[in-house]
């Protein structure tokens, strides 16, 4: 067996390989529930069911793949110039964080002003976020993907604090009860996402702006100086300090691109869905490291990333509506690692040409 390195990679396998990724990680959980004792073609007509074709199913899927949506455009956005952002988590609490501190401090402005306050605080505070370990990785060398990780947790910690720990801003204090047990402020109603009704589904105002955000991505890369200076950079640092371009820069930049991705992602969870900082909910939720899943499966293409991010979420809200005794609980997150393994393994066939040839038989002396 020969492994050589792809000079050039052709288009159908650039299709090919994350469908073909996609197929196996579904037959290998269909082998773990076998071994399970459950039926796979009978649980995935189920989960295709509740994630498409029941009453209000794709309303549902839509609404669960917005985040996912910010989250994997917030990872192909660092990851295209091999930046490894693992973030997304902790990038998204903060967004939450701020988009629900713009729409309780608005709240008596007209719903216009507010919803853009909540996405501009969910940019600005993802964007902080991940300007940290971008700062740490452009001028103190230091490895992006533990400094990014170890700031999820931060958040988290810091998510909790704000409404268990403490009398913050985002806490409700005005009656017993939310003294006794802790919860956040409720948005006001004029800080509610609108929707729009095509019939068949209710699509939420954070789907349609992430798709804004993937057009834009996708123009930032191809059609930037900026962008175009990441691109090199990714694809080799040594040329791109040759070429004059400042690298410090473009990392912490980008860095913050990628956190203000995941930062809107949190607004539109809290404007779209939850409408109160929920720190038990988000952080059930795993939206940031599924995103990385995401971004994986469409190739940090950012179109791809909106199909993906559909698929899965429709994936993610099945598993809701079904988690039940008759349910395997984890299935979900069993085949959300299985897929992520997979496209990993399907990168490889991407970057290189594996080649068999039969060893021949040593002539007799």
């Amino acid at each position: 067996m020969r492994i050589q390195r792809r000079l050039t990679t052709p288009r159908w396998l650039v299709v090919a390989v994350p469908v073909a990724s996609l197929i196996a990680a579904f037959a290998a959980a269909a082998i773990v529930l076998l071994i399970a004792g459950k039926d796979p073609g009978a649980t995935y007509a189920r989960l295709f069911d509740r994630a498409f074709i029941a009453p209000g199913a794709i309303t549902s899927t839509l609404i669960t793949a917005t985040p996912l949506l910010f989250t994997g455009l917030a990872a192909a956005a660092a990851f295209r110039m091999r930046l490894w952002n693992i973030g997304g988590e902790g990038q998204l609490y903060l967004g939450a964080v701020g988009a629900s501190g713009a729409g309780l401090f608005l709240r008596d402005q007209p719903p216009a002003v507010i919803i853009a306050g909540m996405v501009g605080g969910g940019l600005a505070a993802g964007a902080a976020w991940s300007s940290i370990p971008g700062v740490l990785k452009a001028y103190f060398k230091t490895n992006e993907i533990i400094t990014s990780l170890m700031l999820n947790y931060v958040a988290g910690l810091l998510l909790t604090y704000l409404i268990f720990d403490s009398r913050s801003f985002w806490r409700e204090l005005g009656t017993f009860s939310a003294r006794a047990f802790p919860q956040g402020k409720q948005l006001p109603d004029a800080a509610t996402w609108p929707t729009f009704d095509l019939g068949v589904a209710v699509i939420p105002f954070g789907f349609l702006l992430g798709l804004i955000a993937a057009l834009g991505l996708w123009l930032f890369y191809r059609s930037t100086s900026f962008g175009f200076q990441a691109r090199v950079l990714g694809d080799s640092p040594s040329a791109a300090r040759y070429a004059g371009i400042k690298t410090r820069r473009v990392v912490v930049a980008m860095m913050a691109l990628s956190g203000a991705l995941a930062g809107v992602g949190g607004a539109s969870e809290i404007g779209d869905f939850r409408h109160v900082l929920d720190p038990r909910g988000l952080q059930q939720a795993g939206f940031g490291y599924a995103g990385i899943v995401v971004a994986a499966l469409a190739r940090y293409n950012p179109f791809a990333v909106a199909v993906v991010a559909f698929l899965l979420g429709g994936l993610a809200n099945a598993g809701y509506s079904l988690q039940g005794p008759d349910f395997p609980a984890g299935l979900v997150g069993v085949l959300q690692g299985m897929i992520l393994f997979f496209a990993l393994g399907g990168e490889l066939l991407l970057r290189y040409r594996v080649s068999f040839r039969a060893r021949l038989a040593a002539a007799p002396s």
